[in-house]
């Protein structure tokens, strides 16, 4: 290969903004992405189960997603900074910060549903925690499109 078929690979190499944080060439960010969504949509649906019955099994459940969700969302927070501040033309995507900020904001709405949802009886879930659940849920959505677009129309981390 000559110098100026190098070149012109390099360009088509660098055509779409990068993920810095990869485990052997693939993504980690949206690999981590579900387990939070799949997380704090589930106690959303276990504090509405509560609602429902008063059964205090519900509300341990939603404890326990919340938890979950918050280790993996740390996860998927570190390696999402780590591709915003990886490369110049992810931070320049547009929802490339709207993203993040709805991320970060959801992650400390879930901090304090985790202490709200640790107190014991009716008020562990009814109202404050279940609505934080909602509130959450639907900046994820939200978030989630945003992540969607970033991808699908920006190519944030797809190779060309």
């Amino acid at each position: 290969m000559d110098a100026d078929q190098t070149q012109a690979a390099d360009r088509r190499t660098d055509a779409n903004p990068r993920s810095t944080a990869t485990l052997f060439g693939h993504p980690l960010h949206p690999m981590l992405v579900p387990f939070p969504i799949v997380c704090f949509s589930g106690a959303l649906l276990t504090d509405l189960a509560y609602l429902g019955s008063a059964n205090v099994q519900w509300s341990n459940f939603s404890i326990w997603l919340i938890t979950a969700g918050l280790i993996g969302g740390g996860l998927a927070a570190l390696t999402g900074i780590i591709d915003y501040a990886g490369d110049r033309r992810v931070r320049a995507a547009g929802p490339a910060t709207l993203h993040m900020i709805l991320n970060l904001s959801v992650f400390a709405i879930e901090f304090v549903n985790a202490f709200v949802h640790s107190r014991d009886g009716w008020t562990a879930v009814v109202p404050t925690g279940l609505t934080l659940s909602i509130v959450s849920v639907a900046l994820l959505g939200v978030s989630s499109w945003l992540g969607g677009s970033l991808v699908y129309k920006h190519r944030v981390g797809v190779r060309p």
